[in-house]
């Protein structure tokens, strides 16, 4: 049984940091390209980030760039989105996906599996 766990979600004042992690269980993350998607209340599900098992091709939707990155741990099955510079706009329920497609530009019909999301909240 595959499952996608995420953490590390919170609330955090603008200008602020966070760190989340969406552990693995079922499935080997190294063949996966995995990915984070954010959806805000009464909006539809929307792609962040995403990167492949080794790293080398990554993805970030504009709004993001230079702020949050992604990164994996495939010995530990777990990816990262570590997100700096945080905005009230960043607010969201953010989930973690797995896909198998040949790009990192993920839209939601190419993930397989998903996480059951994880809050993060930024106040102004």
């Amino acid at each position: 049984q595959v499952q996608l766990v995420e953490s590390g979600g919170g609330l955090v004042q603008a200008g602020g940091s966070l760190r989340l992690s969406c552990a693995a269980s079922g499935l080997t993350a190294s063949s996966y390209i995995m990915g984070w998607f954010r959806q805000a209340p009464g909006k539809e599900r929307l792609f962040v980030a995403a990167d492949s098992w080794s790293g080398d091709r990554t993805y970030y939707v504009d709004s993001v760039k230079g702020r949050f990155t992604i990164s994996r741990d495939n010995a530990k099955n777990t990816v990262y989105l570590q997100m700096n510079s945080l905005k009230p706009e960043d607010t969201a329920v953010y989930y973690c996906a797995a896909a198998r497609s040949p790009s990192v530009r993920l839209v939601l019909s190419d993930c397989e599996y998903w996480g059951q999301g994880t809050q993060v909240t930024v106040s102004s």
